[in-house]
């Protein structure tokens, strides 16, 4: 197993348009964390510009690739763009490479 980053890149009125779709987003989190993917999730607020960061655990860069695609806030105009980063984790509790 590995871990990877989503790294959300929000609109600018995020906060507005998040409204409509917010419900069916936050069912597709908790769908994955059900399934052991999603580990930790939410936003970065009060960067310039704002960002969202979601940490997954999986084989493959694939199951947060296919998140990102199916998720309402990439399909609804919150997020204006999205990228999958692999993170190597070395320490703490749930690190995944131990050295």
């Amino acid at each position: 197993m590995k871990h990877f980053l989503l790294i959300y890149d929000y609109a600018p009125d995020f906060m507005e348009k998040r409204g409509t779709v917010r419900p069916a987003h936050l069912e597709l989190c908790r769908a994955s964390v059900a399934r052991g993917e999603l580990q930790l999730g939410g936003a970065v607020p009060n960067d310039d510009p704002p960002f969202g960061l979601l940490l997954f655990k999986a084989e493959s860069a694939q199951v947060a690739e296919d998140f990102a695609r199916a998720d309402p806030y990439t399909n609804g105009g919150v997020v204006t763009s999205w990228r999958v980063r692999e993170w190597i984790t070395v320490v703490g509790e749930g690190a995944l490479t131990k050295v």
